[in-house]
């Protein structure tokens, strides 16, 4: 049976770490490098790297620090943020990325991930997924940063890009990303029983009971986080231990 990863999520900006709530208000959480040391120091199953302005400002993710981090990491590297095309793919895995991620990209032009799955293998492209609650209660995908809307059904763009190739999905709330207030559980639920690739619960945790809540209740296959990392005592090494002490499969 394969393992539940626990994934920090590492948001830049400027060429910074930042954190904020619901895709606003960042503060700075430090350099990315030396971040990124710190949680290959604590074994973590994956880190994420989302250049969040990338798309918005239309230009190209932050090679030198993929580069460095590749160098100086060992941990599996997934990065996103203004990729367009599989020529910037190959660039980035070049660079030392294991795991590409694209978002506005998938949305406006979705015929990219069937192009990306097939050329470099569908365990390789993550899609990330960010959507917020309307007021008819649906959830609906948005774009640039979480700027955007688009108008679709995030649980129909969900067993779209399923069935285009994604090999995973980064499943976020917009509502709750930053609260600490817990996951979106009944829409991860809803996701991880219709489409057939793994899902990561991303956008609310706050304590180590919503890491396991993503995975025992939304039955997501891994648990994305920052500000539970960032802001508070609690750490990877923390939350593994936790995990595994109420019965959940993870590395050890």
């Amino acid at each position: 049976m394969l393992k539940n990863r626990i994934i920090p999520i590492l948001l830049l900006k400027n060429g910074r770490c930042v954190k904020g709530k619901q895709f606003g208000n960042f503060r700075d959480t430090g350099a990315p490098v030396s971040a990124a040391k710190v949680y290959d120091a604590q074994r973590v199953d994956e880190l994420v790297f989302l250049d969040i302005l990338a798309s918005k400002e239309e230009r190209d993710i932050l090679l030198p620090i993929v580069t460095e981090t590749a160098q100086e990491c060992f941990m599996p590297l997934t990065v996103g943020g203004g990729i367009k095309t599989i020529e910037d793919m190959k660039v980035l895995f070049a660079a030392g990325a294991d795991k590409i991620c694209i978002n506005t990209a998938a949305v406006e032009n979705p015929q990219l991930i069937l192009e990306a799955s097939q050329y470099f293998g569908r365990a390789n492209i993550v899609v990330a997924i960010d959507y917020r609650e309307n007021s008819d209660g649906l959830r609906e995908v948005y774009t640039h940063a979480g700027t955007r809307t688009t108008g679709l059904n995030a649980l129909a763009w969900c067993r779209t890009v399923d069935g285009l190739g994604a090999g995973e999905i980064i499943l976020t709330s917009i509502d709750r990303e930053g609260s600490m207030s817990g996951y979106d559980l009944e829409f991860i639920r809803q996701v991880t029983q219709l489409v057939s690739v793994p899902v990561i619960a991303h956008g609310g945790a706050g304590t180590l009971a919503h890491l396991k809540e993503g995975v025992t209740v939304g039955g997501a296959s891994g648990v994305a986080a920052a500000s539970i990392f960032h802001f508070t005592d609690q750490s990877p090494i923390k939350a593994r231990a936790y995990l595994k002490d109420n019965q959940v499969n993870v590395r050890v």
